[in-house]
């Protein structure tokens, strides 16, 4: 049977990772070991932004539906719970959209909770 040699996996193995590197400065995207360790680098810092993002966008949704809490006379908290009280279940992303969009709706959605909460 023939001898078969790894160049052509090699090379091919090799373009991938150069593929990926494309773009970065220098080495990073000329020289296999050094692109191989930053595209590994970069692989991995992406699924953690992934991860990251959620969080920032939640904090982000607490920070405006609170803005929008206080103008109301109430804090995030007390908001909340006097939500819950009330049974309204409406997710930190829809009352963000209704705090930036829709200052009436909420401003309803904070008397009610103002109402349970004294109540």
């Amino acid at each position: 049977m023939a001898r078969i040699k790894g160049a052509l996996g090699a090379r091919k193995r090799h373009n991938r990772v150069l593929k990926l590197a494309k773009g970065y400065r220098g080495a990073r995207s000329k020289q296999y070991r050094v692109a191989k360790q930053t595209v590994m680098k970069a692989l991995s810092t992406a699924y953690a932004g992934r991860k990251q993002k959620k969080r920032q966008y939640r904090s982000l949704w607490i920070a405006r539906i609170n803005a929008a809490a206080r103008l109301n006379g109430l804090s995030y908290s007390r908001f909340m719970y006097g939500l819950k009280l009330a049974n309204v279940e409406l997710n930190r992303k829809v009352l963000a959209d209704m705090a930036v969009n829709d200052a009436q709706g909420f401003a309803d959605l904070a008397k009610l909770a103002q109402e349970k909460l004294s109540a």
